[in-house]
């Protein structure tokens, strides 16, 4: 760039300022939709990492508050038998959702995760599996816990990577029963709207599994308090 071009490329940024200020004073500061708001509240919630700051009973629980609440009415309608959490973490979740159960006084949980902590909660609707999600040994305990005529949902909150999600989803989803739902959890993920340098992710994941799956559909509804770090996540099973 020359000179001369600098020289009018700061002209024009500096008129381009001095016109959107004397717009703002004239008509007022410019109106965001609902979707832009929802938006820059969700990445200034996730980049203040305040979810890293949440916890049940003391215990570290990293999810969107708004998403707990979207559970116990998903746990409160559907009464699930089983519920699959995959990436058990502290075990806040687990707690949470054992909890749950606890209220509407049905249901059990099964966690998995790699690695083991023996400082996480202990309840006796939980229990605590060692493996890789997407393991053969894994999937063979899961397949041996349940029972016949279980209601079952599934939570995916482990690696977060398309490729393990996408696996994920094939092998669980054949375990979700009609009317319940398969939970893709951080779909916000890679630009949707938070952390744009991730790379492919959930939410990618999402949207393969569902061009070649036609039984479970996306249930928007389950956004219903606007800011989700899920969004596309909640996949209800339409079909047997």
């Amino acid at each position: 760039m020359t000179m001369r071009e600098e020289l009018l490329d700061s002209l024009f940024t500096r008129v381009g300022r001095w016109w959107d200020r004397l717009h703002e004073r004239v008509c007022g500061p410019p109106k965001l939709d609902e979707k832009e708001i929802v938006e820059r509240f969700h990445r200034l919630f996730y980049d203040s990492r305040l979810y890293a700051k949440t916890f049940l009973l003391g215990i570290h629980a990293g999810k969107c508050p708004l998403d707990f609440w979207i559970f116990q009415e998903m746990i409160s309608e559907i009464k699930p038998d089983l519920i699959i959490e995959c990436g058990t973490f502290h075990g806040g979740s687990a707690l949470f959702l054992a909890a749950m159960c606890d209220l509407v006084n049905h249901g059990r949980i099964i966690s998995i995760d790699i690695e083991e902590n023996l400082a996480r909660p202990r309840h006796k609707r939980i229990e605590y599996l060692l493996g890789s999600s997407t393991s053969e040994t894994t999937i063979e305990q899961v397949k041996k816990r349940i029972r016949a005529g279980d209601k079952i949902m599934v939570d995916l909150d482990s690696d977060h990577h398309k490729e393990h999600v996408l696996k994920e989803l094939r092998i669980y989803s054949k375990f979700v029963t009609k009317g319940s739902y398969i939970i893709v959890e951080d779909t916000n993920i890679n630009g949707h709207p938070v952390l744009p340098d991730f790379g492919p992710g959930p939410m990618e994941a999402v949207e393969e599994f569902l061009k070649e799956n036609k039984d479970f559909v996306i249930d928007k509804t389950r956004e219903k308090l606007l800011l989700t770090f899920n969004p596309d996540g909640y996949l209800k099973k339409i079909n047997d």
